[in-house]
């Protein structure tokens, strides 16, 4: 079995986009704020961005011709434009969500900063909480797990070094478990216990268990395991699609 989701061993490469006189003026007030990040605009507004340490591409031409450079040198991209432009402009490089950046809209007065690609694994959904506090705005996030507060099964503890383990259509199922509320077996024998760092409880239909074995299987919707153990191809047979595995650094067990 084989992992699906590795930690980022770098920082997210990150630019901010602009192709209006106002938008040049937002990315720069975000840029000031964002030293790490780079900075996209159209060469007629390119002196809005004068001064600013860090690196300004001031593009000539099409817009739409940037857009697969962007993609592919950036692990975030957070835009100045209205989010009906930048769907139609990003549809044609899409591939999926372990390959595509995190894409994220700022709207034109600066109050909302909407995630719209890759929330979990590209990381658009943390990067707009970031860039809200940043810029006094709302992220309006809709991806379900953060909505509700719950585990985020695709990236669980991956600030924590933890990788996944297990086939995407069970990291599909047993997130939909986790969302519709349903029992859910929590089993930790490894790695940090500092795994829940939401300001909110941990949700009631997760239930702690400090070895699998402690687990009544028929009274539970799906299983996090947590483990340094070797998964017996039978469990995985036998829990189908309702297991999901991950592995903690083995300097981090406890």
């Amino acid at each position: 079995m084989t992992g699906v989701d590795t930690p980022q061993a770098r920082p997210p490469r990150v630019v901010l986009v602009a192709i209006t006189r106002h938008g040049a003026g937002l990315a720069r007030r975000l840029a000031e704020a964002l030293p790490s990040a780079e900075v996209c605009v159209s060469a007629k507004f390119a002196e809005a961005l004068t001064g600013l340490p860090q690196p300004v591409h001031a593009y000539e031409g099409a817009f739409k011709d940037e857009i697969g450079g962007l993609f592919a040198r950036y692990d975030q991209i957070v835009f100045f434009v209205s989010l009906g432009a930048v769907v139609r402009l990003i549809a044609p490089h899409l591939k999926n969500k372990d390959e595509d950046p995190g894409v994220l809209v700022v709207d034109d007065a600066a109050a909302f900063v909407i995630p719209v690609l890759s929330g979990h694994v590209g990381g658009a959904n943390a990067m707009a909480e970031q860039v809200a506090v940043l810029l006094g705005a709302t992220p309006v996030l809709t991806t379900a797990s953060d909505v509700g507060r719950t585990i985020p099964v695709d990236i669980l503890g991956r600030e924590l070094g933890w990788t996944v383990e297990a086939p995407k259509l069970n990291i599909t199922r047993v997130s939909a478990h986790v969302v519709n509320g349903n029992p859910i077996a929590f089993v930790q024998e490894a790695g940090s216990p500092h795994w829940w760092t939401r300001p909110t409880p941990l949700p009631a239909n997760i239930r702690r268990f400090e070895r699998l074995e402690d687990v009544d299987l028929a009274q539970h919707s799906a299983v996090l395991w947590v483990t340094h153990r070797p998964v017996p191809p039978a469990l995985w047979q036998q829990l189908h699609e309702a297991l999901v595995v991950y592995r903690p650094p083995q300097e981090a067990q406890a």
